[in-house]
């Protein structure tokens, strides 16, 4: 949930409640198997890490073992796989008075630990939670593991299944699946249950080999059905109780650790996401809820106040570390037995530096504390380069108390030449920014002329970025984009008069900022970076919209030239509610609700704003009124969006990516509304399945789509 969506709810009440790359991977860029056991023992040693060498013949088990899920109530999991390790992980928590037990670690080629080629022992602590991290190498490339853990009674965990990367040089086509934002307390995972199910049934080389995460793991905003039994329609699910939490309206936020450690086990205690993580590795990132919902570095704001919060920021890195198995770098060392937390003080952050982060030791000590961008091979044809949007980024403009003035209390938009001016801060116009805004016959100071201008990346992860992109040799060069690039625009200047005031802006409309569809400044200098080093295959995945998106990589929009450099993707929530399901609940006699949705008998709902921001405000607004498509497209403004191919502002489920020498697709598996479980193996029925297709183009050539509608009834957006 970003600003624009808080921007929406002060026009909508009843809406809302109110470094360097190689530091990044732990093993050497040589293979496991290339270096030897005792190279590979010697350098996990010197990192502190527990540690497991295959064998190259399998023997059975000898372990004394009996599945004890009710003592691992967390469940297992991997991480971060490359072509000859793995990260594994479990928590096995004790309650007699022990501060520490060992655990032993099997790895096995089958799931009857028959032939089992690692094994080791690993500690787990009450310092870390109970939790330990095991790095196994030695394993073959693409290759099925199994693995389970068992302490020294015999009580073991489940079994769980993990992956090996390919080799670089694997010339094969990979499949993975990207997910974000999964709410326990206001949804279920069924689209988890759905992609387990299809997996399982699909051929060898269809399945998936791992699965993206791109943020929003947990929400830490959590609420008690005592007190909020429902949001919208949706019931609210008993998680239990945050330790020393803070009450911000009807939510209680973590102020300590042990905070977001209950977070974050009520989370993976849910049976879908559990059995997800047991079956294939994650590679994740997080977003803004796993440390604050409005924050950003190490300021929280709540009830539009800022407040340093360094302890916390440090608080939220290490439950992430202690639940998330990763490749992750952290400031205590590369260890995998404890996070180590650094020792900040709350204090007040005052100065910036001239890239607009927090010049304040404490500041930077949280920020430093985990290093969570880094880039992952996946054979010949993926690069991931993943992205941290949250822990370097600067404040919205659009959300300070100065961006008050630009309100309008007739449109929930900001018209579009105020938010480059806002976003390009004292670089706007050549470094020749206005002293004053005007704005609906005001003159507002222009609070941002000597600020620079707005980065989400920040110096460092930006320049490490621009390197590997640059120096990846993969077919697709795939961004991991925790928040969305696509631009969300409007065309107000078209609404028919009368209907409400006129527009005051010069053109079109924006929905403010808050990710890089309002940070126009820092996106057109990575996509002029890939257009001038003639970067080929890029292309962007991203979640945090609760919502699905296809379209193209372009810095600008019409009237200026629309020039993309690669295909952007976003896939919808995988439960989390999102904005269509939010303007159900919107005023009645609004005269903008059109726009957004459109009631039809029976209180059924249509999602008209998919045709918005796609086709214009005509077109939606004719469509709310007649129902008519063909008469809407008539209507149709093509300069609106031309980087859009496709949207769906109300889709929940995941997409699936597959990756090949002649085509990359992604395709999207939209689930109903996930307000309860659904008992199903296979997690329920379908709404539609969507793929969207890409063959590779030159350098200077524009990219493009090509759309199949696979299974189901697709949204609006989709003209007949």
């Amino acid at each position: 949930m970003d600003s624009r969506w808080v921007r929406l709810a002060k026009k909508l009440p009843a809406m809302l409640n109110t470094r360097k790359p190689e530091g990044h991977f732990i093993m050497p860029k040589n293979s496991t198997r290339q270096i030897g056991r005792r190279a590979f023992m010697l350098y996990a040693a010197a990192m502190g890490a527990t540690a497991a060498w295959a064998r190259p013949m399998g023997v059975a088990s000898r372990q004394r073992w009996t599945e004890r899920r009710d003592l691992y109530p967390d469940g297992v999991a991997s991480g971060d796989p490359d072509s000859t390790s793995v990260i594994l992980w479990t928590r096995r928590p004790y309650e007699d008075g022990r501060h520490s037990a060992t655990l032993w670690v099997e790895v096995a080629d089958d799931a009857a630990f028959k032939h089992v080629v690692a094994t080791s022992h690993t500690a787990v602590s009450d310092v870390a939670d109970w939790t330990t991290r095991v790095l196994v190498g030695g394993l073959k490339p693409s290759h099925i593991y199994w693995y389970r853990f068992v302490d020294e009674a015999g009580a073991g965990s489940r079994v769980g299944r993990t992956i090996t990367a390919p080799l670089v040089g694997d010339t094969s086509s990979k499949r993975f699946a990207f997910v974000s934002c999964q709410s326990v307390n206001e949804g279920a995972q069924n689209a988890y249950r759905r992609m387990i199910w299809e997996d399982e049934r699909a051929p060898p080389d269809q399945q998936l080999c791992f699965v993206l995460h791109l943020g929003d793991f947990i929400y830490e905003v959590v609420e008690y059905p005592e007190e909020v039994p429902h949001r919208y329609d949706r019931t609210i699910f008993d998680i239990g109780k945050v330790p020393d939490a803070r009450k911000v309206s009807n939510f209680h936020v973590p102020t300590t650790l042990e905070g977001y450690r209950m977070v974050y086990k009520a989370h993976i205690r849910d049976l879908d996401i559990q059995d997800a993580r047991a079956r294939w590795p994650f590679v994740c990132i997080g977003d803004n809820h796993e440390f604050s919902w409005q924050g950003w570095q190490s300021f929280i704001k709540y009830d539009g106040k800022v407040e340093p919060a360094q302890s916390l920021r440090v608080a939220a890195n290490q439950a992430w570390w202690e639940f998330i198995p990763s490749r992750v770098r952290k400031s205590s060392g590369p260890d995998l037995d404890r996070f180590d937390p650094p020792a900040v003080n709350n204090a007040p952050i005052e100065r910036f530096d001239a890239e607009g982060l927090g010049d304040e030791p404490n500041n930077r000590l949280a920020l430093g504390s985990m290093t969570a961008y880094r880039a992952m091979r996946y054979g010949r044809h993926i690069e991931l380069i993943i992205t941290d949007h949250h822990s370097y980024t600067m404040e919205d403009p659009t959300t300070r108390p100065e961006a008050d003035a630009f309100e309008l209390p007739d449109f929930p938009f900001l018209p579009e030449e105020v938010m480059e001016v806002l976003d390009a801060g004292n670089a706007y116009a050549d470094r020749n920014p206005p002293a004053t805004i005007p704005f609906d016959g005001k003159t507002i100071p222009n609070f941002r002329k000597d600020e620079p201008p707005i980065t989400l990346l920040g110096a460092e992860q930006k320049s490490w970025f621009k390197r590997a992109i640059a120096e990846s040799k993969a077919t697709w060069k795939i961004w991991a984009a925790s928040n969305g690039t696509l631009d969300w625009r409007v065309d107000p200047q078209n609404l028919p008069k009368g209907l409400t005031k006129p527009w005051p802006g010069g053109g079109y409309a924006c929905f403010g900022g808050g990710d890089l569809s309002g940070i126009h400044t820092e996106r057109a200098e990575l996509y002029d970076f890939i257009r001038d080093r003639k970067i080929e295959g890029f292309v962007t995945v991203s979640g945090d919209r609760h919502s699905f998106w296809a379209g193209y990589a372009a810095k600008a929009l019409p009237p200026r030239a629309f020039e993309p450099v690669g295909v952007a993707f976003i896939c919808g929530s995988l439960s989390a509610p999102g904005l269509a399901e939010a303007v159900e609940h919107r005023p009645k006699d609004y005269p903008l609700s059109p726009l957004f949705v459109a009631e039809r008998p029976g209180g059924k709902f249509e999602t008209t704003i998919n045709l918005t921001l796609k086709h214009g405000v005509r077109s939606a607004l004719e469509y709310a009124r007649s129902g008519d498509l063909a008469a809407a497209r008539r209507l149709s403004n093509p300069a609106n969006a031309p980087h859009l191919e496709f949207i769906d502002m109300g889709g929940h489920g995941y997409a699936v990516v597959t990756a090949g020498p002649t085509a990359l697709e992604t395709e999207f598996v939209c689930i109903p509304r996930p307000v309860n479980r659904n008992e199903r193996s296979d997690g329920g029925p379908l709404a539609y399945r969507i793929a969207h297709r890409v063959k590779p183009w030159a350098s200077g050539a524009a990219p493009r789509l090509e759309r199949v509608v696979l299974e189901g009834t697709p949204p609006l957006v989709l003209f007949p």
